[in-house]
């Protein structure tokens, strides 16, 4: 009996422990979104957002692609919306782009004019943090970071109140301080103008109270 105790001791700590919610795309039909995703840009354009087949995916068969063109085009899950702090994180490929290889993290959006996003590119080969507010997009930090194209990179944001961290390939790249959005909000996937960027593994996580 004393055994049977100390066991259940062990176990019931580590099944109290939150996994993050991951999205892999692969339960979505070529063409969709997730239920609960939705789609637009910031500013002006057509963004073009959609599951497809993609045999060199990190978690086969499926990845999320942004194909269309716009000003900011923005992909988010509905279905979170008041995750204030915790942390967001992607698998992408820049595919193409003449004028933009963007890939972007949001979090804390209130809607498609308002929220934050991390953005890798891989024409400039930078990570840049930016605040956007009434669809005006600033930037508060951004730091020169090598980022290949057509080849999958991870990128992730850890938000605590007004302090947030980058990490780009499991390396801290950067780390920024705001307050211009405090609510929590959704979270989701950003790109900017010509960028054809695939996207896996997108994964979410509450801080713990």
């Amino acid at each position: 009996m004393k055994a049977l105790s100390l066991v259940l001791v062990c176990v019931l700590p580590l099944a109290a422990v939150a996994a993050p919610d991951v999205t892999n795309f692969d339960g979505t039909s070529p063409g969709e979104l997730p239920e609960g995703w939705i789609e637009g840009v910031t500013g002006t354009g057509k963004p073009k957002w959609g599951v497809e087949k993609y045999a060199a995916s990190p978690s086969k068969p499926k990845v999320l692609k942004q194909s269309g063109r716009g000003d900011y085009p923005w992909c988010v899950n509905t279905n979170v919306t008041r995750l204030t702090n915790g942390f967001v994180q992607v698998k992408f490929k820049a595919l193409a782009g003449k004028e933009d290889q963007a890939a972007g993290l949001i979090w804390r959006w209130q809607d498609g004019d308002n929220y934050y996003v991390a953005r890798a590119n891989a024409l400039e080969n930078n990570v840049t943090i930016y605040h956007m507010i009434k669809g005006r997009r600033s930037s508060f930090k951004s730091v020169h970071a090598k980022v290949a194209p057509d080849l999958w990179h991870t990128l992730r944001v850890d938000f605590d109140g007004p302090h947030f961290v980058v990490t780009l390939n499991g390396r801290v790249v950067l780390e920024a301080d705001n307050d211009k959005i405090t609510s929590g909000g959704a979270v989701g996937l950003w790109t900017k103008a010509d960028s054809v960027t695939l996207f896996d593994d997108f994964s979410w996580e509450k801080k713990p109270e």
